[in-house]
């Protein structure tokens, strides 16, 4: 076979055959042998290979064949044979050792347990068997082509670890959960804003008398309706009277940019909005009939109490919830009211929905976050909390500090997480809440540490899932103490597929990166008004025997665990090129969170002065800062060079959207002074 070296280079480019690639390696070992007598030590010296006390320079994998006769010498008086010496230590990080014998090839692996375990290794040598066997039954395949999974490997990752088939109310619409839950508990609080009670009857009936209002205002099934509105009663009513007219809600933060809410108001060709009056003046100008949840209640009063019947169905839309597009245009994911009801369906099974006092809503309705504190609580008769609009963090930490009933959940971001950690001291942390449903960005233990010690009762999970496949869709149960690096985001929920797959569409080993797909019942309908972005992210699922079924693209970096877990490495399109380096700034961000001086950490590849990319990490240290030259040596430990930052920035807190994620953009640039001089100058 071959070594890849700097000795011995391979070109794979242009998807070459297994048969082309054969041909091509005989060449240039046949030329590599002209200078076989070269001493390696020479070879050394010439190429002035960057050392490294970490690994070995020139190669770190070694592929060996040893085809020198094996065998007893005879000697006078004397008789010489082989002996098998284990040194116990690895001389390259993997070497795979082929020995000639009799009939066959046997063979030896030699690796270093640092970087890999013996299961690994196992795994490895199958995928290379299963590579070897494919190869020579069709070599003029390509070689990206050819599989590397043994038929036991696929089975396991794409039927056994997506098991997840389970029965739902799928003849059900979300509010029908909602009005099956009012009819049993009619006079248990239902919502709670300040001082104002609505029990689930009196919500019930409001809600159907917006309903009834709209129906007669043409709202029906796959009609949208723009809602704008602040965390309050008024804003419960309006999403449940859109969803029992028919039609399916838009939401609005009458904090966004009016340009931007003018343009998902165009887009979506909303007829209707629903507002309360003190926002109309935030709003741009619109051509929607504009309906007042508050100074227009008298006249819908009048509406009939009674649950409508609008003809809606699980296949039609409940909610159109616009993101921010790479582009720079946002974009509309339309959510089916079946894929909606899977979520919640999950959700009584999965969180303590039923303990305590409820969920505290503190987010807003554009984010898709607030779905599972504002909707799963109401279909089992617990109560929502409205936490007043302003510091939604401060708001939050007073809601757990002074409730007299621990909550049920509390739905948060990993940042926000840790803003609340700060402001609770340890023991009124103790028995707040039954859970934290963490989500919205990567998780890592550090940013748990504080929960573990203080309130072990308290069950911190991580729930991953974009908003294209409603809220959530993956789910790990942090361990109550314990565990470093990244959070798994573990395993999918009911009626849910998880597929992490190479380029060419194909299924990737255990442990190695790919990109995750996501299929099954949550997967939405697609993108409004972008058939063409819908093609490219929505795509038919090869692995279901479902007919229509659809997997959505995520565009995220992920990797399968031994365990059956899956570990997020990051965003695909995170990934830069510096010095004509490829970097995926999620493996240096990883790394740098390790530290154990560092507490959040973000890195940017930046081009501040024209034609000059950099790579610029941002650090909020766990106390006292460290210095630069640690973060470098860490660093250094860890990855190569080109992946080492040029300059850090030193930050009390990292910036935030009003969602909880980090603001990349307010980012500041570094400043003047060269901390990248912070070492020992050598000439």
């Amino acid at each position: 076979f071959f070594v890849n070296t700097l000795v011995m280079r391979t070109d794979l480019s242009g998807e070459p055959s297994f048969r082309d690639l054969l041909r091509q390696v005989r060449e240039v070992a046949l030329g590599a042998y002209a200078h076989q007598d070269v001493p390696f030590e020479m070879l050394v010296d010439e190429l002035q290979p960057e050392r490294n006390t970490g690994h070995t320079p020139l190669f770190q994998v070694m592929f060996a064949l040893q085809n020198a006769p094996h065998g007893e010498i005879e000697l006078p008086g004397l008789t010489l044979s082989t002996l098998d010496l284990q040194t116990g230590v690895a001389r390259f990080d993997l070497t795979l050792a082929m020995i000639d014998v009799p009939g066959a090839l046997a063979g030896a692996v030699e690796y270093s347990s640092d970087l890999f375990d013996e299961a690994t290794i196992r795994r490895m040598v199958g995928h290379f068997e299963r590579l070897l066997a494919a190869a020579v039954a069709d070599p003029d395949r390509p070689i990206s082509r050819l599989p590397l999974l043994t038929d036991a490997e696929r089975h396991m990752l794409l039927v056994e670890w997506n098991d997840t088939k389970a029965d739902v109310p799928s003849d059900r619409c979300a509010h029908e959960l909602f009005e099956e839950q009012a009819a049993r508990t009619p006079e248990a609080s239902a919502a709670r804003c300040g001082e104002e009670t609505l029990t689930y009857a009196e919500l019930n009936r409001r809600a159907n008398q917006l309903a009834h209002a709209l129906c007669r205002r043409g709202v029906g099934p796959e009609t949208l309706v723009a809602i704008a509105a602040t965390r309050s009663l008024e804003m419960v009513v309006g999403l449940l009277g859109v969803l029992k007219a028919g039609g399916a809600y838009l939401p609005i933060d009458p904090t966004y940019p009016r340009e931007r809410i003018a343009f998902m108001l165009e887009d979506a060709g909303v007829r209707t909005l629903l507002a309360q009056a003190a926002l109309l003046e935030r709003l741009p100008a619109h051509r929607a009939e504009t309906i007042c949840l508050d100074t227009d209640w008298p006249e819908i009063a009048r509406e009939s109490t009674e649950n409508p019947q609008s003809g809606v169905k699980p296949g039609n839309l409940a909610y159109v919830i616009y993101t921010s597009g790479s582009t720079g245009k946002p974009k509309g994911a339309m959510i089916e009211h079946r894929g909606l009801v899977n979520y919640l369906a999950w959700c009584q099974r999965a969180y303590p929905l039923r303990q305590g006092s409820g969920a505290p809503v503190h987010s807003s309705i554009s984010f898709d976050l607030t779905i599972t504190g504002l909707f799963a609580p109401l279909t089992v008769g617990s109560c929502v909390t409205l936490l007043p609009e302003g510091n939604e963090v401060e708001a939050l930490s007073e809601a757990l500090r002074t409730s007299q009933e621990a909550f049920s959940l509390v739905k948060i971001t990993p940042a926000h997480l840790e803003l609340v950690s700060q402001q609770l001291g340890p023991q009124e942390a103790t028995d707040r809440t039954h859970a934290f449903i963490i989500g919205g960005e990567a998780l890592h233990y550090e940013q748990l540490r504080f929960w573990q010690r203080y309130a072990p009762g308290t069950a911190l999970i991580n729930e991953y899932g974009p908003t294209e496949t409603v809220v959530g869709c993956c789910v790990y149960v942090a361990p109550p103490r314990g565990g470093s690096g990244s959070v798994p985001i573990g395993r999918p929920i009911i009626n849910t597929k998880l597929y992490i797959l190479d380029a060419h569409g194909e299924p990737v080993p255990v442990g190695v990166p790919g990109e995750l797909y996501i299929g099954g019942a949550g997967v939405a309908r697609g993108y409004l008004n972008r058939p063409d972005l819908t093609a490219e992210r929505f795509l038919p699922d090869p692995f279901s025997d479902e007919p229509g079924a659809r997997m959505y693209r995520t565009g995220d970096l992920c990797r399968w665990l031994p365990d059956g877990n899956i570990d997020f490495l990051g965003r695909i399109d995170h990934q830069v090129k510096v010095r004509g380096f490829r970097i995926e700034l999620g493996e240096i961000e990883a790394v740098l969170a390790q530290h154990p001086a560092v507490k959040e950490a973000v890195v940017l590849a930046r081009e501040d002065e024209p034609g000059h990319k950099r790579l610029v990490g941002y650090v909020v240290a766990d106390g006292e800062p460290p210095s630069v030259s640690a973060l470098r040596e860490h660093l250094g430990r860890n990855l190569p060079d080109y992946m080492v930052p040029s300059a850090f920035v030193f930050l009390d807190a990292l910036p935030l959207t009003p969602n909880g994620k980090v603001d990349r953009r307010a980012l500041p640039a570094p400043s003047g002074e060269r901390p990248e001089l912070e070492s020992e100058f050598v000439a």
